[in-house]
């Protein structure tokens, strides 16, 4: 191999190099920094990821039973149906600190309530129900 083409050969590699090595200089300068941005990043790719995955269980299109007219009343309800229940249930509820969890046991609490007939969710009926 002659000297000239040791030398094509030597640029074409620090040509790669230098390719490669922009790529991680902008991947890095797009990162992420600090804990409170990690962890945000962290709780929006995990939300994400669940509810694709959630969708994909579950697609839209399935049908669901009209609420009866009779389920609505004065007091607390059900977040995102009108299945009353108690302020207890309420708190509960919004101590589950993952979004897509809290409405996924909410869906199960509200599914079973339906099929049993319940007309007030209470503690006792919300931990049986939101077991898994």
């Amino acid at each position: 191999m002659s000297l000239d083409q040791r030398l094509a050969a030597l640029e074409s590699r620090l040509a790669r190099l230098e390719t490669l090595l922009a790529k991680v200089n902008d991947r890095l300068e797009g990162a992420v920094t600090g804990p409170e941005q990690v962890k945000a990043a962290l709780q929006a790719w995990v939300t994400d990821y669940v509810s694709l995955r959630l969708q994909q269980l579950v697609p839209e299109t399935c049908e669901h039973e009209p609420e009866p007219e009779h389920a609505v009343a004065d007091g607390p309800m059900l977040p995102g149906t009108r299945i009353r229940c108690t302020e207890e249930v309420v708190h509960r509820l919004g101590r589950i600190p993952i979004p897509f969890v809290r409405q996924m046991v909410t869906q199960k609490v509200a599914e079973t309530a339906r099929a049993e007939k319940v007309g007030l969710v209470d503690v006792t009926f919300f931990e049986r129900a939101a077991t898994f």
